[in-house]
């Protein structure tokens, strides 16, 4: 299981997509080393805020691992590549894309998520046998 020290993925909790992106992080993490902080709850938003991202307007996937932030498509590929060998293959065939190409790629998605995605009326609520991957 996770512990205080673990790494943190701040997600949009309203945001359909995102929701997605964290049942893929649930599924595939099975050693639970990653926790989960929407960035609508205090630890979210004050990760969000003490790595130079708005909690009000982020379009920056956040990771925060070993007291570094990593955002967009860095993140991504950090995250995949924690998550075994197949996915990690896919976080390095992701890395080999130019930055100046992905991460404005993954910034319009960003933008549009709502639109694209959908959107939820209230922040993703954990069921039981997650709730402590989540912070908030």
């Amino acid at each position: 299981m996770a512990t205080e020290a673990a790494p943190v993925i701040v997600f949009d909790g309203v945001c359909l997509l995102c929701s997605r992106w964290v049942d893929f992080i649930l599924r595939h993490d099975r050693d639970g080393r990653f926790r989960l902080a929407a960035m609508q709850g205090d630890h979210g938003s004050s990760l969000l805020r003490a790595h130079g991202l708005s909690p009000d307007d982020p379009t920056s996937f956040l990771l925060v691992q070993d007291g570094h932030g990593y955002t967009d498509t860095d993140a991504i590929a950090r995250v995949l590549g924690q998550l075994g060998r197949g996915w990690a293959l896919v976080g390095g065939l992701l890395r080999a894309v130019p930055k100046f190409l992905r991460d404005p790629a993954y910034r319009w998605v960003a933008r549009h998520r709502y639109r694209l995605f959908g959107r939820r009326e209230q922040c993703r609520v954990p069921d039981a046998v997650h709730a402590a991957r989540f912070l908030d």
